[in-house]
């Protein structure tokens, strides 16, 4: 048996989340994640917030923030990387009290006309990695019925972004020039590592996904260009932090 056929709807789980952090009280419902350190870190600094948990994993301790906006509040976490240990996080968060979830973390450009810092709406993640198979059954591509609603808030805010299919992968130095012309074929112009995880944990526990990317490296040319992806300090940290609570905001 392969893992794309791990998925059992027939029995239930071993343990959950709920038996590992306990509900909080009015826990903020909707849950900004960053997956960019400087990003949170600008976001904690700028605007009011409190710690209202921790999450401990055995490599790094995952702090839950509440943190205010224009009079709302929401929940703030900067997630590890990668579909699997970013899908643990956000089902023990979903165990706090979260049941709507906005990511944004940056990508791998697929097509030239996607340039740094450009936004991206995935539309739907191609399931290049293993946890997506636990939770939803067997499919090439999982969809993100959220995408145009998203679409709609960047619109009233007049951003500029490009709407796509991403190419989710666990494994981020095996990207096959063969592998990745399927890809394009298919649609795909950006890369990451987490949607289609995390995107299929919210279809199976029934709460909001939202996703918006923004182009780092790119992979469209003769030779990988790193781009800004390996600087940890550029001018776009700022706005694409506040972005994501303008578009929480929107989306309540």
């Amino acid at each position: 048996m392969t893992i794309i056929h791990a998925f059992d709807d027939a029995s239930e789980e071993v343990f959950r989340a709920s038996q590992v952090v306990a509900p909080i009280e009015d826990f903020p419902e909707t849950v900004i994640v960053a997956y960019s350190r400087v990003k949170f870190e600008h976001l904690v600094k700028t605007y009011p917030t409190e710690q209202i948990a921790s999450i401990n994993t055995a490599c790094a301790e995952v702090t839950i923030h509440r943190i205010e906006y224009e009079g709302t509040v929401f929940s703030l976490y900067l997630s590890l990387i990668g579909g699997s240990i970013a899908s643990a996080i956000m089902e023990e968060v979903i165990a706090l009290g979260g049941r709507s979830f906005l990511f944004f973390g940056s990508c791998g450009v697929l097509d030239g006309d996607i340039l740094e810092g450009h936004i991206a709406v995935p539309t739907a993640a191609y399931r290049d990695e293993g946890t997506s198979y636990h939770y939803l059954p067997p499919a090439s591509y999982i969809e993100i019925p959220t995408a145009d609603r998203l679409v709609e808030v960047l619109a009233g805010l007049e951003i500029p972004f490009h709407t796509t299919r991403t190419w989710t992968t666990d494994a981020i130095y095996r990207e096959t020039r063969g592998n990745m012309k399927k890809r394009v074929n298919e649609g795909c112009r950006v890369v990451e590592m987490e949607c289609a995880s995390t995107a299929a944990v919210a279809v199976f526990r029934d709460v909001e996904f939202y996703q918006f990317l923004y182009g780092a490296d790119s992979l469209h040319g003769d030779e990988w260009d790193p781009r800004t992806l390996a600087e940890v300090a550029d001018e776009g940290n700022a706005a694409i932090g506040d972005l994501a609570l303008k578009i929480a905001k929107r989306l309540g």
